[in-house]
């Protein structure tokens, strides 16, 4: 009973990671304007990167769903999350504010998102693998 529980608790964190990786790469298309003053301005193109990035959230979360996929989506998506490091040092650097936009959060709010959750974020994706 106790493996029928945690497969359970597997599959329902699989697709809430799906949903959310999903929703996180169709926004970036809905909603640029939140995602490009997060790109370091050392960067060229922020356009194609926040392109790129909701293309490959969007194709990864679906090779989540697929079982043949599920293993090398799970690892690109870790490699994604790593890639995405800069983005929030970057916010970090920037005094947790960016833009023009009313994109501001306290200090301790983006260090959080730098650690723990974006670690916590590479356990879950390895976990449902």
């Amino acid at each position: 009973m106790h493996l029928f529980k945690h497969q359970r608790v597997k599959i329902a964190l699989r697709w809430l990671l799906i949903i959310f990786y999903l929703i996180a790469g169709i926004n970036h298309f809905v909603h640029p304007q939140f995602y490009l003053p997060l790109i370091p301005t050392y960067l060229p193109k922020p356009e194609m990167i926040n392109w790129v990035s909701g293309v490959a959230e969007v194709l990864l979360a679906i090779g989540v769903i697929l079982p043949r996929y599920r293993r090398i989506a799970v690892l690109l998506i870790i490699l994604m999350l790593v890639a995405f490091i800069p983005s929030h040092v970057f916010f970090i650097q920037q005094g947790a504010c960016v833009g023009t936009s009313s994109l501001c959060t306290p200090m301790w709010v983006a260090w959080l998102r730098l650690f723990p959750i974006h670690p916590l974020l590479m356990v879950w994706a390895w976990y449902v693998k």
